[in-house]
């Protein structure tokens, strides 16, 4: 376990994967796909948040949530407000039985702004409560579950349930929520034209660019003490227990952290797409978060993007050639890849450089051998 985890995350291995990485996605995609693709790239992007929050609590922390679209939909949700309530000014909204409020309100017979919503009027309110929103959610959570030291399958069926609560929640508050449509017609950030192409370039990014420092502040976290907590925590939790550590609360924490990434990739999704709706906050993504983790490579920060891009270019790719077969192309492709690579694509990558170093370190000592011998008889003659 120790040299996979050196592997992964420490030394030279980590710090060229995480080149590779951002060379493909800072310049490579850039300049090969054109500007409908590359927005499509933006959008996988924003679901590595999950995955990798899911390596974090999942691969090293052993605890399985099924709920990260809670915290997906909560960022998603907290920018779309702010980006609705922009678009809904009075003088874009004055053919409206009651201008100034969402256009979904008004549909539904409200008559002022409900106060939950003021305070998204502020962008600097909505950037701090899609960081801290989630946390304190996933705070509650962590000390209702971890405290009682309920984990395994109970805590993965029961923040299942919780997101299929909240989106139920969501589809029936029409009034306040925007229903099963979600909230849509998101048009302008401080004025500033979101739709046009150079602000969909401009996101892409940005959400790089986050994506890329979540990266290495978890990378930093799991090469700290707190890292190897977790995975002594992970194998064997009670013997960190019995060596005076509060595991709930070293769980919390953890729990706390991956809701935090994720909700900044929701907020990165709404502001790439222009829209949020429940179908990203209940069970169904919150699953295909756990394969992107799991394609990729539990154990693996940087593995988890790659299993996010390959299931989501297969999803699209699929679609648009077999548009009647491609959720079984997709169910396929998952099995052959747990079955055949259960360690997933990070688990690949680390099978075939481990032969390569072997069959170099071989070559090598071949010529060093026969330089030793061709010296050898030199040495003799000068004596």
């Amino acid at each position: 376990m120790s040299f996979m985890y050196e592997k992964l995350l420490g030394g030279k291995n980590g710090t060229v994967g995480f080149v590779l990485l951002a060379t493909l996605i800072l310049v490579v995609f850039p300049l090969a796909l054109d500007g409908f693709r590359l927005n499509l790239v933006a959008k996988y992007l924003t679901y590595a948040f999950p995955a990798i929050s899911l390596v974090l609590l999942w691969g090293y922390g052993g605890t399985l949530s099924l709920g990260q679209g809670i915290f997906f939909g909560l960022g998603g949700y907290g920018m779309a407000m702010f980006l609705k309530l922009e678009a809904s000014s009075p003088e874009n909204t004055a053919i409206q039985s009651t201008p100034g409020i969402p256009d979904f309100m008004d549909w539904n017979q409200l008559t002022a702004l409900p106060w939950f919503w003021e305070p998204f009027n502020s962008f600097t309110f909505t950037l701090l409560a899609i960081l801290i929103i989630p946390s304190v959610f996933a705070y509650l959570i962590g000390v209702a579950m971890f405290k009682r030291r309920v984990g395994g399958v109970y805590f993965a069926i029961i923040t299942q349930v919780v997101s299929l609560i909240l989106t139920v929640l969501i589809v029936g508050q029409q009034g306040y929520t925007g229903g099963i449509n979600g909230i849509t017609d998101l048009r302008t950030l401080h004025g500033w034209d979101i739709t046009s192409d150079f602000a969909k370039n401009l996101f892409y990014f940005i959400t790089c660019f986050l994506l890329l420092a979540v990266i290495l502040m978890s990378r930093f976290i799991l090469t700290s003490k707190f890292g190897r907590l977790l995975l002594a925590m992970r194998d064997k939790e009670d013997r960190v227990r019995f060596s005076g550590y509060d595991v709930a609360n070293f769980k919390i924490f953890i729990f706390c952290f991956s809701a935090m990434i994720s909700a900044i990739g929701g907020a990165m999704f709404t502001l790439s797409v222009g829209f949020m709706s429940p179908s990203f906050v209940g069970i169904v993504p919150s699953i295909e978060m756990v394969i992107f983790a799991a394609v990729g490579g539990r154990l693996s920060l940087i593995g988890a993007v790659y299993g996010c891009l390959l299931i989501n270019f297969g999803k699209t790719a699929f679609s648009e050639s077999f548009p009647e077969l491609w959720l079984f192309l997709m169910g396929g492709l998952f099995i052959a890849v747990v079955m055949f690579f259960p360690n997933g694509l990070a688990g690949l990558w680390e099978d075939h450089s481990h032969h390569i170093k072997k069959r170099l370190g071989f070559i090598t000592s071949l010529f060093s051998k026969n330089d030793t011998a061709a010296v050898a008889p030199k040495l003799e003659g000068s004596n």
